[in-house]
């Protein structure tokens, strides 16, 4: 039997994204409501649910009262609706870490707790309350509440960024992560009122958040890609691209064109190394060179190429004969001079990846005919 789940707030940050995650489940019949259905709709709704995520809520009103009648009095409202109908399904709240501050959002927030815990224990239902803490990702509206997609928006779009502070700490919490924990939910518990955290959080200053922001942009221009083994850089590097203008996500790389044909850089990492691509000319013969410690992989895409190497204390040479038609990758030792060259009729295009970026000061190469 399919689990009925009704997502209120379901245009919105959170909504949008955990919508496409339990759209794909199975086990799931999905309902969603935001302020533009009905009235009549969130009844059919509520009547069938055994599961609620409600993740609606004001958060920048244009006048103060609206932070208690869309918070604290749409969540009474609710909790009155199920009391009514004799229903009590789990519930699953998006808090804030503000409902412990003195303001007018975290106000509206706490009374809106009050109200599903006393729903929890008039009625012995099950209530999961997230005081999240700030959340960023994918599809989070820009330049309204959230400095990381205002940040990432407007880099993205080369506008200025404001920096009130660049010590001030902020604790963030990714969307994903969040979305990961609300799916946990969809096990059933224990009757009562919970208060629930996201297990995986950052605390970052203003100031590192625009470098980084900043050193993204910058990456498509230098090629060099974020520390991506840190899980945090990870998180906010995919928030980034995913801000980027959708007609600007083709990027042209700089070509370094000769007689021999073309070379192309694609991707830098100093832990990682360096990705670049060839297009060889047919006859035409690149290297005849050797390296002390950088590696090699070689790929070739398209085309038949002769890649032959030895040792630069042995002149008896290695040959390996590949063509794009069989994606054969071919390790480049240090202390092996080789080569590669088209045999083919047409262009030859070809991957290579090193182990190191390349440094015009210590080019570790070395000139030495195969």
């Amino acid at each position: 039997m399919k689990k009925n789940v009704l997502i209120t707030g379901a245009a919105g940050f959170l909504g949008r994204n955990l919508r496409e995650v339990l759209g794909r489940e199975p086990d799931v019949e999905l309902r969603a409501y935001d302020l533009s259905d009905s009235e009549a709709a969130l009844d059919r709704h509520l009547r069938d649910a055994h599961v609620i995520f409600h993740l609606a809520g004001v958060n920048r009103p244009q006048h103060e009262a609206e932070f208690d009648s869309g918070n604290a009095g749409a969540t009474s409202e609710l909790c009155a609706k199920l009391s009514a109908m004799g229903r009590r399904p789990k519930l699953v709240f998006s808090s804030s870490v503000q409902a412990v501050l003195d303001n007018p959002y975290g106000a509206s927030k706490r009374k809106a707790e009050v109200a599903l815990q006393r729903f929890a224990d008039e009625h012995g239902a099950e209530v999961a309350i997230y005081r999240l803490k700030n959340v960023f990702g994918k599809w989070c509206r820009p330049n309204y509440n959230s400095v990381v997609a205002t940040f990432c928006h407007n880099v993205a779009r080369k506008l200025p960024i404001q920096i009130s502070d660049p010590a001030r700490e902020l604790d963030l919490v990714y969307v994903d992560d969040v979305i990961s924990a609300f799916v946990g939910e969809l096990a059933e518990g224990s009757p009562g009122a919970r208060f629930k955290e996201i297990p995986v959080a950052y605390r970052i200053t203003l100031g590192r958040l625009a470098d980084l922001v900043q050193s993204f942009q910058a990456s498509r221009r230098t090629l060099v890609l974020p520390d991506l083994s840190d899980p945090f850089t990870r998180k906010l590097y995919a928030t980034f691209v995913s801000y980027l203008p959708e007609d600007g996500l083709a990027c042209a790389l700089e070509r370094r064109v000769d007689g021999r044909g073309e070379l192309a850089e694609f991707i830098k990492s100093a832990p990682a190394g360096q990705i670049f691509v060839s297009r060889t000319k047919p006859g035409i013969t690149r290297g005849h060179h050797f390296h002390h410690t950088k590696t090699e992989k070689f790929l070739v895409l398209e085309g038949d190429a002769l890649i032959r190497l030895h040792r630069v204390d042995c002149r008896e040479a290695q040959e390996y004969r590949v063509t794009g038609k069989d994606l054969i990758v071919v390790d480049i030792p240090p202390g092996y001079t080789h080569c590669i060259t088209n045999v083919g009729p047409s262009d030859l295009i070809v991957l290579f990846w090193a182990s190191e970026v390349f440094d015009p000061q210590r080019p570790d190469t070395y000139l030495l005919e195969v």
